[in-house]
């Protein structure tokens, strides 16, 4: 799950999609936004022809969508699609941490607790969702399932265009890392049952607050 999936047209093209991928994930890209051929090759030092099998393989991704008289955007997800998708999230990511509780070596279960830390540290919304994202990833790896980890590897990628981070929400990293804490409890007794309904829990409180944000977006402007 630490790596993109590689795409067949060398070095150039697997680098330009790799990066495209990052923007998407820091949010140097918004749902929304135009991708311009000729203005990636400039910026990324290189043809348009590895730009342009890229956005294909982001397209075939389902990231990236062709619109009229705009060309490629990332794609705007719709109210249906985040339901769908928090709801795959929470299936996935609650076996994974059912599977942990029994796989996870002393070791692993360690390094969950040490970047838990560090997200209680995280001085910024970047940095937040970087160790947040390391530690859902730690926990997927710690479950030794490589089917399971194709599959969130797969919803990962639509993930990332859904927006901002729900760290940025106020209170929310706290909340997240208390979270993240009781669920470690859980993976250390080896409580396989408890450690999946507290994930859920956790991706269900992402859910709601990414929910309200979505709500938000949509108010009239004289509402606001």
């Amino acid at each position: 799950m630490t790596d993109a999936p590689e795409i067949e047209d060398g070095p150039q093209g697997n680098s330009a999609y790799r990066r495209l991928l990052e923007e998407i994930g820091s949010g140097d890209l918004l749902p929304g936004a135009r991708l311009r051929e000729t203005e990636l090759a400039e910026r990324f030092g290189i043809s348009r022809t590895p730009v342009r099998e890229a956005i294909r393989q982001l397209e075939s991704d389902g990231l990236v969508a062709h619109m009229p008289r705009q060309g490629a955007t990332i794609r705007v997800l719709d109210y249906t699609e985040v339901m769908e998708l928090y709801e795959m999230r929470a299936v996935l990511e609650g076996t994974a941490a059912r599977l942990a509780a029994r796989a996870a070596s002393d070791l692993e279960l360690d390094e969950l607790a040490a970047l838990n830390d560090e997200l209680a540290k995280a001085r910024d919304v970047r940095s937040a969702y970087e160790l947040n994202r390391q530690f859902h990833m730690t926990l997927l790896d710690a479950a030794k399932n490589r089917y399971l980890i194709k599959s969130v590897n797969a919803l990962q990628k639509t993930l990332l265009i859904i927006g901002t981070s729900t760290l940025a929400e106020a209170d929310r990293a706290k909340q997240a890392f208390k979270e993240h804490a009781d669920l470690l409890v859980a993976l250390k007794a080896r409580d396989g049952t408890r450690a999946e309904a507290l994930m859920r829990a956790h991706i269900e409180a992402a859910h709601r607050v990414r929910l309200k944000a979505m709500r938000g977006r949509e108010r009239p402007i004289d509402a606001i």
